[in-house]
Parts: structure tokens; sequence; C-alpha cells
């Protein structure tokens, strides 16, 4: 109990010392979204986090709303711009989840948040990912992220979940900083964005 104190007061502390800091980077990309890639610029979506309550996490949005002749979305690959692969790059789109973190709807070490609509798709084992708040960085982040499958990401969160301290948290915290400076596993190997999680096969 205390060492999630801990945590939490250190979420609270780092996020609204990140957003007072990154004020000016934060209001710079939001206009530059605006000019390259419309209105909204901030991306709003309904994602499960801890015990699966649903929360709207935001980030800046990094695809157009291109669609095709019948008024249905492109495919990732085609909204997905040059300035939109730059903000995922050097992971500046997730930066309005500071506020979420501040919120206590994410911690900044944590299981990505990700889609409500695979609630039940996972099996018992994967659904324990939401044992803990969701993050902004964590082990499957560290170790792979969108370069490795599904069940090899939710094994990294799984591991987090039952190995989780606040030595392990420091240390996904600082290589994170190294990876995003390295760029390593933005993408799958063959698609733009990590591909959709249609649940393990039994």
């Amino acid at each position: 109990m205390f060492k999630r104190i801990i945590k939490r007061t250190f979420d609270i502390l780092i996020s609204m010392t990140m957003i007072l800091l990154l004020s000016p980077i934060l209001l710079i990309v939001y206009i530059m979204v605006r000019l390259k890639l419309g209105s909204p610029a901030i991306f709003r979506q309904e994602r499960p986090g801890r015990h699966g309550r649903i929360f709207t996490m935001y980030k800046f949005r990094s695809m157009t709303d291109e669609r095709d002749v019948k008024g249905e979305l492109l495919s990732d690959e085609v909204r997905l711009t040059g300035f939109g692969k730059l903000l995922r790059k050097t992971s500046l789109d997730e930066l309005p989840e500071l506020f979420n973190i501040l919120k206590g709807d994410m911690s900044f070490i944590g299981p990505r948040p990700l889609l409500v609509r695979y609630l039940n798709r996972y099996n018992e084992e994967q659904a324990r990912r939401h044992e803990v708040r969701p993050g902004l960085t964590g082990w499957a982040q560290i170790n792979g992220r969108n370069a490795i499958s599904w069940e090899e990401k939710f094994k990294l969160d799984i591991w987090y979940v039952d190995n989780w301290n606040l030595w392990l948290d420091l240390k996904i915290f600082i290589l994170t900083f190294i990876k995003v400076f390295k760029r390593e596993g933005i993408s799958s190997a063959d698609h733009a964005t990590m591909k959709e999680f249609m649940g393990s096969e039994k």
C-alpha cells in the first residue's frame, strides 16, 4: 500500500512538472497538428483502465480523416502521413496523456491502455494486465513495443504486474528515454501500426 502511495505521488508531481515545463512544446505541436492534420488536434478515445474502468485517453492525432468513395476511413498506412510518423517516432503524440496521469486514469509506468473492444478477447491470464493502472510506457514498450507479437506483449505485461516495484519503474522510466532516442519498435514488421488483436488461440 505504501509503495502505491509513493508511485501515485510520483505520478502527480512529475506530470505537473512536465506539463508546466513542456507547455511551449505542447502548444507548438497542437498548432502544427491543426495545420497539417486538421481539427480536432487532440484525439480522444475510450480505453479501459485499472479493473477495466473506462476512461477517455488523450493524444495528439497522427492520422488524417481521409475516406474512400463509400465514406469509410482509408487504411492506417494511407492516413499516417510523414508528419504523423514523426510524432510517433518521437512519442510527441503521447504528451497529452500527461493529463490522464495527473487525473489518475493512468500512471507513468504500466501496461499500455488498449482498445475497449479487446476486453472480451483476453483470456483469463491476459486480463490480469488490468490489475494495475495503465501506463504511458511499460515493460513491453522497452522490450519491443510494436515490433513484438500480442502474445509476447501480454506476457511482458503480466510479468510486470507480478514483479512490480519502485526500482523496476525507475528502470523502465530511464530505458524509455533511451528507446525513444533510438526510435526502436515504433511499428510492427509488416504494418504501419500494430495489427488489431483478435484474441489468442485456446
